[in-house]
């Protein structure tokens, strides 16, 4: 069971069932026990090799009251579960956790953020380490579950999510596209691979797709290039950005494996005056300053990696000191946790990375951020409409 947003006003519920039989209805409410509403959708199933999943429900409720308590039931029948509708305005507070997979260090990860309320939650990729093995993804589901059926949860896909047996004519992306169905349609993408969404009116969230086409030919540049020249800055002053490999990173580990897409696509965002770019993928924390072209930039992006939050492969213990991105690297660590990004209004945020060591939660590095939208300095450079 999850939730995922939809536009401002609606909610997608996904689970599964093993009763093939139960109907992809969603009753709800504002009250425990009390459903004044209910919603049809659709199901799905998909076959991979020799395993058969169970009926994949997706339901889209709505139109919902902002910063609300909801109740819920699917199919008629079992428990009731609950979820909070994300802000209409700022304040508005994120948490980001990449590369979770389903070990005790995920569960310590969830715990944390568990012990705090937040709005949403953001995911650069590496969900649950399925790696062609099906059933983990139906473990994943029930260990998220109880996380991710009262808050939104908004993923991108990892290498992890790929599992293409081409020799068996599988394609790639099958049970993450099935499973995890986000609201790319409704941003003109044609793919769930890549999307965007808005969040509290203030806050533009691009999800990019690192393993499929990002040429500047490709369909996702073109939607890129097409979603970013729909922001007004003056109303939307925040935008921010996920995908898995990442653009910038002095660890040992992954090197170099998102710098064709970083060649491909930065030049779009530093115009577009990205304020902060998570990634995942190595297995550690790292925070560089402001960026563009390999270089120190005060109207680029903040770049994050945060591809911390479990995992089964252990952490990326490997830092170069003498990195050419060394001196743009102002922070690191190799522990498990998580961030949180809490928007306070069109000009300051304040960012924190919490680790999961201790037993209580630890801030180990925090940042206040000022959107470049209200830096006269990096003004001018916020249309990219002759790109179209």
């Amino acid at each position: 069971m999850h939730v995922s947003a939809v536009g401002a006003e609606y909610m997608r519920i996904s689970w599964i069932t093993d009763d093939q039989s139960m109907p992809s209805k969603v009753e709800y409410g504002k009250v425990s026990g009390k459903y004044d509403a209910v919603a049809k959708g659709e199901s799905s199933r998909y076959l991979f090799y020799v395993y058969l999943s169970g009926k994949i429900h997706n339901v889209k409720i709505g139109p919902l009251e902002p910063d609300t308590v909801y109740y819920y039931r699917c199919s008629g029948v079992g428990d009731e579960f609950s979820f909070k509708t994300a802000p209409a305005s700022l304040p508005v507070e994120f948490v980001i956790a990449g590369d979770l997979g389903q070990t005790e260090w995920t569960n310590s990860t969830l715990t944390h953020i568990g012990k705090l309320d937040y709005d949403m939650l953001l995911m650069p990729g590496d969900l649950s380490y399925a790696d062609w093995h099906q059933p983990l993804w139906d473990s994943f589901g029930r260990m998220m579950q109880p996380y991710a059926s009262t808050r939104p949860w908004m993923v991108v896909e990892g290498n992890h999510e790929i599992e293409a047996l081409t020799f068996f004519g599988m394609a790639p992306f099958i049970a993450y596209n099935h499973r995890w169905r986000m609201p790319y349609e409704e941003s003109g993408s044609n793919s769930n691979l890549y999307y965007s969404f808005n969040v509290a009116g203030a806050v533009h969230v691009i999800m990019l797709g690192s393993y499929v086409d990002f040429g500047c030919n490709s369909e996702q540049y073109k939607w890129l290039v097409a979603d970013l020249a729909k922001v007004d800055r003056s109303v939307t002053p925040w935008l921010i950005v996920l995908f898995h490999a990442p653009w910038y990173n002095t660890n040992t580990a992954h090197q170099g494996e998102g710098e064709s897409m970083r060649v491909a696509m930065q030049a779009l965002l530093y115009k577009a005056r990205v304020d902060v770019i998570f990634a995942g993928h190595v297995h550690a924390y790292e925070r560089f300053t402001r960026i563009y072209n390999e270089a120190e930039n005060s109207c680029g992006p903040v770049y994050i990696t945060i591809g911390d939050g479990g995992n089964r492969e252990g952490l990326a213990l490997d830092f170069d000191s003498k990195h050419k991105y060394a001196y743009l690297s102002l922070f690191r660590e190799a522990s498990f946790g998580h961030g949180r990004l809490r928007v306070i209004d069109g000009k300051k945020a304040l960012w924190s990375w919490h680790r999961n060591d201790d037993s209580t939660d630890t801030v180990r590095d925090q940042l206040w951020l000022q959107s470049l939208s209200s830096s006269s300095a990096c003004q001018g450079g916020t249309k990219i409409k002759d790109e179209l």
